[in-house]
């Protein structure tokens, strides 16, 4: 059996335990109206302060320089305090395993389940984590009804209402989706791989897909995600190369690719980086998205997560499962934390990559002589600086017509987010 078959029957066995999920309360705003999502934020978004020192948590390191690092998540373990507190404090991103997948929300046709999913969407958005969905037209976890269609217009039709109904759900919730999923064939041919989708419908799915994304949410990054792409010179990731680069020519609404990143021992390609940089050149984000390395060797690690980093449109990270119990690989100890939810060597060597540090930072005390603090440390060499659009905005009511808005100051205490600003109207502030 390869990795390959040995994740789809670990993902078989996953869903079977998935839960119905009740309903989170909405967080209310306060005079302060969100008018984004950040893409850059540097700071935690579970809610740390602003700060340049390096981060001692893996979301809060990478938000600083605008990415983010996040986990796939199954909404049966949220119930287990150890998962769930390395959760809300590791990680800004969430991608659910299992729960959004195909014969999961759709196992009867027009007849849509989204309660283990709303479970994890509703709690990470509750926590100030952002979501990835995945995944929305895929050859495998389909319902037996979807594999069985014979006509190419009722599929196209089947396929087009699936990709609306799951999207408005979550529009406006979900950061990116992996619309197309591991569409391309294993070995040499660098071409699509047989599929009811493909069968019927031709090269021409992709496109299909990818289009009907973009009318259901205009706001949503929209991504194609596989595995075995990741060395630059095969054959399968020159294909999805090409297509990618078909699609920006024409205009086809792409915007970013997902390399899965399943490594052995010996961790990424020596060609990593040129490959995510091929295709950033493309003028796509590019993501790793489903990170997981066989025994979790330190430098393999450390190798990945500077790849990302060394190319400015790797917007993040999100590895496969929280601890090693978790992980679909779980007899390859692949994760960052062991079974204990313990860090594990190669969560220092990540953190350590992505710019942090894994031990508490030794400060002088403002008395001390200049002379007995800690060396600085050396400045990069060059910096980068991207932005969002505007991410708080004035809103006014009855009694308050606000005008403006300065010095914005976020606190996330209780479970609540806390703004403190000065407030301008015509009288002045």
């Amino acid at each position: 059996m390869n990795l390959h078959e040995r994740r789809e029957r670990h993902e078989r066995r996953s869903r079977r335990n998935l839960r119905r999920a009740s309903a989170l309360g909405l967080i209310a705003a306060g005079v302060m109206a969100v008018a984004g999502t950040a893409t850059a934020v540097p700071a935690s978004a579970s809610g740390s302060a602003p700060s340049s020192a390096k981060a001692s948590t893996l979301g809060a390191q990478a938000a600083q320089s605008g990415r983010y690092f996040g986990a796939a998540v199954a909404a049966g373990k949220l119930g287990d305090s150890t998962y769930s507190t390395i959760l809300d404090r590791e990680f800004n991103m969430v991608t659910p395993e299992n729960e959004m997948k195909w014969d999961t929300t759709e196992r009867s046709r027009g007849s849509f389940n989204f309660g283990p999913a709303d479970q994890i969407v509703n709690r990470a958005l509750s926590r100030g984590q952002r979501v990835r969905g995945h995944t929305l037209v895929w050859h495998s976890q389909l319902p037996g009804w979807v594999s069985s269609i014979g006509d190419a217009n009722t599929l196209r039709s089947v396929m087009n209402n699936h990709i609306t109904t799951q999207m408005a759900h979550y529009k406006g919730k979900v950061y990116a989706w992996d619309v197309v999923n591991e569409a391309f064939a294993d070995g040499g041919s660098g071409q699509h791989r047989p599929s009811v989708f493909q069968n019927l419908l031709g090269d021409g799915f992709i496109e299909q897909a990818f289009r009907t994304a973009r009318s259901a949410d205009p706001a949503a990054k929209l991504c194609y995600n596989d595995y075995n792409i990741e060395n630059w010179s095969d054959a399968k990731t020159q294909g999805v190369y090409r297509m990618v680069r078909d699609f920006t020519s024409r205009g086809v609404p792409i915007d970013c690719v997902g390399f899965q990143a399943h490594f052995g021992t010996g961790g990424p390609p020596a060609s990593f980086q040129t490959t995510l940089a091929n295709f950033a050149a493309l003028g796509v984000d590019v993501q790793i998205t489903e990170l997981d390395i066989a025994q979790a060797p330190t430098t393999a690690y450390a190798n990945t997560v500077k790849a990302c980093m060394n190319v400015a449109r790797c917007a993040g990270i999100t590895v496969w499962g929280i601890r090693d119990t978790d992980s679909w690989r779980a007899g390859e100890n692949p994760l960052l934390f062991n079974g204990s939810g313990n860090k594990k060597p190669a969560y220092n060597a990540t953190l350590t990559a992505l710019g942090g540090t894994p031990a508490a930072r030794a400060t002088a005390s403002p008395a001390s002589p200049a002379s007995s603090a800690s060396p600085a440390a050396s400045l990069p060499s060059s910096f980068r600086w991207s932005s969002s659009g505007s991410l708080i905005a004035p809103k006014s009511d009855a009694t308050h017509n606000i005008a403006g808005l300065k010095d914005p100051t976020v606190v996330y205490h209780n479970g609540k987010w806390h703004v403190f600003a000065s407030v301008a109207s015509s009288s002045g502030y």
